[in-house]
């Protein structure tokens, strides 16, 4: 065998060597980023199940925005109100001010409860 033949198998190999040592590290790097970034939206994906989760209560087709921040702690307003959007929910203010939020999928229950609760009355918040 030639000096140049040795000398350039010798360089295949180094090259791959070092591709597949490259190819290791970083697929490890990309499992780590991946699981990373799991973590995050998986705070956030309960967060929203956890607010479907009260909205969707049988005996309440709306939830006080002061209740679900009292039951999802750890958020501020503004991400929480980011997280009821997500969510489905819609925001309506009452005639005392207060916030309340219900989903998008019970306003024809909430209105139909409403309506027997009040009759005669229109409720154009809801």
């Amino acid at each position: 065998m030639s000096p140049e033949t040795t000398a350039g198998l010798f360089g295949l190999l180094g090259v791959l060597v070092g591709g597949l040592l490259s190819w290791w590290l970083q697929k490890d790097r990309a499992s780590t980023d991946l699981q990373i970034a799991l973590e995050s939206i998986k705070t956030e994906h309960m967060a929203e199940k956890t607010v479907q989760y009260y909205l969707s209560h049988k005996g309440y087709t709306d939830r006080s925005f002061d209740l679900l921040r009292k039951r999802l702690g750890g958020f501020d307003d503004d991400e929480l109100r980011r997280i009821l959007v997500r969510a489905g929910a819609v925001r309506y203010i009452r005639d005392d001010g207060s916030e309340w939020w219900q989903l998008l999928s019970r306003s024809a229950e909430a209105w139909d409860k409403s309506r027997a609760k009040a009759p005669g009355k229109d409720n154009d918040d809801l």
